[in-house]
């Protein structure tokens, strides 16, 4: 990419699309292409195919999506399939007929079979059922990467597939009823200090595996790919290690000062037993990951401490 290349980034005001933007900005990139959902709902697609019409994007970094935890995923199957799947398509296919030099789909670790071995490697793609409480959402993700393969074979595109890893950052969203696990715990434990609680309770067990990258880092991980990765496949981006439940749930007490007790409901659902990523592809590009977990948490909780 060069400075005075027209770049868009479908989902700019988005956890994934703001960090990808504030990277670029930092690089000195300035022509960007920014619309709001209620400028461009990009479910819709004669609005779709307007845009880049008239617009002719040269780069696009496709990071909107429908996105929540396990409640909005289990509530909302049909919202997640349809809003996923109609967004990458209307996306995908009109930077194919309107010419976009190369375009960045984002995916999810939520792609890979709920059993998979571990770490997960990009090629364990289809080859084991999903996790039933967000089995819409994989799917369509899983569309969009054998769509960005499929227009580059057919039609020779480059578009690219990324796999991020559980993210957090700033412009996460901190909803407990449709938000991922880290910033529920943040935004809990906040309260909870507040109110000098005498304990907070998490969902199930507590014994599940995650792996958390922060948003900065996707983002410096996206623009390096951007650059210098030009293949058919996904490459996974994540920091190559984990924590269980329980015990980030110890490092966010930790860190917000929380003075009471964590309990646990084994009641609730405890979703994929581990996730981690293999992200041996991404570092033999060149390419690692940064910002410790504590290092992002602290930064985290510095930013949004004061907002609830």
């Amino acid at each position: 990419m060069n400075k005075q290349d027209k770049i868009y980034i479908a989902g700019h005001r988005g956890m994934v699309g703001s960090a990808i933007l504030r990277a670029l900005q930092t690089q000195g990139f300035s022509n960007f292409l920014l619309r709001t959902s209620s400028e461009l709902d990009l479910r819709n697609q004669q609005a779709v195919a307007d845009f880049f019409a008239s617009e002719k994007p040269d780069y696009v970094f496709l990071a909107a999506a429908k996105v929540g935890g396990i409640i909005a995923n289990s509530t909302y199957k049909a919202d997640f399939i349809y809003e996923n799947l109609m967004i990458q398509n209307n996306v995908i296919h009109q930077s194919y007929l309107n010419g976009v030099r190369k375009l960045m789909f984002l995916g999810s670790s939520c792609i890979y079979p709920k059993l998979a071995p571990q770490p997960l490697k990009e090629d364990y793609l289809l080859t084991g059922l999903l996790e039933p409480t967000n089995e819409p959402y994989a799917i369509a993700k899983i569309a969009g990467i054998k769509m960005c393969d499929s227009y580059r074979d057919q039609y020779g595109c480059n578009f690219i597939s990324v796999m991020p890893t559980n993210l957090y950052g700033p412009n996460d969203n901190y909803d407990l009823n449709n938000s991922h696990v880290l910033p529920a715990m943040l935004r809990k434990f906040i309260l909870a200090k507040r109110s000098k609680d005498s304990s907070v309770t998490i969902w199930g067990t507590g014994s599940p595996m995650r792996e958390f990258l922060h948003a900065d880092d996707l983002a410096e991980a996206c623009l390096f790919l951007m650059d210098n990765y030009n293949e058919t496949g996904l490459v996974n981006i994540g920091i190559g290690e984990d924590i269980s439940i329980l015990n980030l749930a110890h490092l966010v007490k930790k860190i917000v000062g929380f003075e009471g007790e964590i309990l646990t409901d084994p009641s609730k659902p405890d979703g994929t037993p581990r996730k981690l990523m293999d992200v041996s592809k991404l570092n033999s590009l060149g390419w690692k990951a940064k910002i410790t977990l504590e290092e992002g948490i602290q930064k985290v909780y510095e930013e949004i401490k004061d907002s609830f």
